[in-house]
């Protein structure tokens, strides 16, 4: 029974700090002129200067952070939020970028997004090229 309880209470104290890390709600790419544009939406329960989400980059499937976009102050009444970087430099030969999020708490949180950049859309993302998709070279 007590190992029971002590399962059950493990469970609850994992489910409260992922609750309080940031969430990557969605990710835009526009390509222009062979930058980037990269629009990412936020949720995080901020608290203030104590508590707040800090940071967003992108990385590729090695890990190499191609561009980084710091959150200079708290959105505590501005839920979900969106920011972006502008003229992101991503390697022309790169098909999979992921995108990821921090708190100034619990650091880099579990939740990313994986981004196909030959695709149109894909979980929590949308990708246009040029003419609308697949043509990012």
């Amino acid at each position: 029974m007590n190992r029971i309880l002590l399962f059950v209470c493990m469970i609850g104290i994992t489910t409260m700090v992922s609750a309080a890390e940031v969430t990557i709600e969605h990710a835009q790419f526009k390509q222009r002129d062979g930058a980037w544009k990269v629009d990412v939406t936020l949720r995080h329960a901020d608290s203030g200067w104590d508590h707040y989400a800090n940071e967003w980059r992108i990385v590729d499937a090695k890990g190499t952070v191609l561009a980084r976009r710091v959150l200079a102050h708290p959105h505590v009444d501005e839920q979900p939020f969106t920011r972006s970087i502008h003229f992101a430099k991503i390697p022309a030969q790169t098909r999979i970028v992921f995108i990821e999020a921090r708190d100034s708490v619990h650091g880099w949180s579990q939740d990313r997004i994986k981004v196909d950049l030959d695709q149109r859309s894909g979980d929590r993302y949308q990708v246009q090229g040029k003419d609308g998709g697949k043509d990012h070279q």
